[in-house]
């Protein structure tokens, strides 16, 4: 690989991986408050501690920025770019979900888009797979996340409604 390639894919590699966390800064300014929130809750016995949320949403950013830089090093935005455009609407979406949750407390218009979220994750990864598997397979720690996540949306919502109706 040819210096300058190098550096092109460094870059490459930093602007997917920024891309992801600055769509992982917008919803983390809408959860600033969101353990105590969380917290006050009432839970359903399988919801995990307000800890985990942080560790668990770092990793998969960081998956999420080296599965779109894997397939656009590979395919471009020519070759790739219905797939990379869906890949950056399902950030948009991810960061528009920890608004409509913590900040705006709408437990439906929430549970409504995490669907949406799961739809665009699996379209990504349907888009992804045959351009470069491995960064198909990156994203379905987060495709099971997010499962998790609407489950425990719902649950909340269920559970909550004077608080997240």
């Amino acid at each position: 690989m040819a210096r300058s390639s190098t550096v092109a894919q460094v870059f490459g590699l930093a602007g997917w991986l920024l891309a992801s966390f600055i769509a992982g800064g917008i919803g983390g300014l809408a959860s600033i408050n969101a353990a105590g929130f969380y917290g006050q809750l009432v839970q359903p016995p399988w919801a995990p501690p307000a800890w985990l949320f942080g560790p668990v949403w770092s990793v998969l950013f960081v998956l999420m920025g080296v599965s779109a830089w894997l397939v656009w090093r590979e395919h471009g935005f020519r070759g790739a770019g219905t797939a990379l455009k869906l890949h950056v609407a399902q950030l948009i979406a991810n960061a528009l979900w920890t608004w409509l949750f913590f900040a705006w407390r709408l437990g439906a218009v929430a549970f409504a888009e995490i669907a949406v979220l799961w739809l665009l994750i699996a379209a990504t990864i349907f888009l992804f797979w045959p351009l470069h598997r491995l960064a198909a397979v990156l994203l379905l720690p987060y495709l099971a996340w997010v499962s998790f996540a609407a489950a425990l949306n719902l649950a909340l919502w269920r559970l909550n409604p004077a608080v997240l109706g």
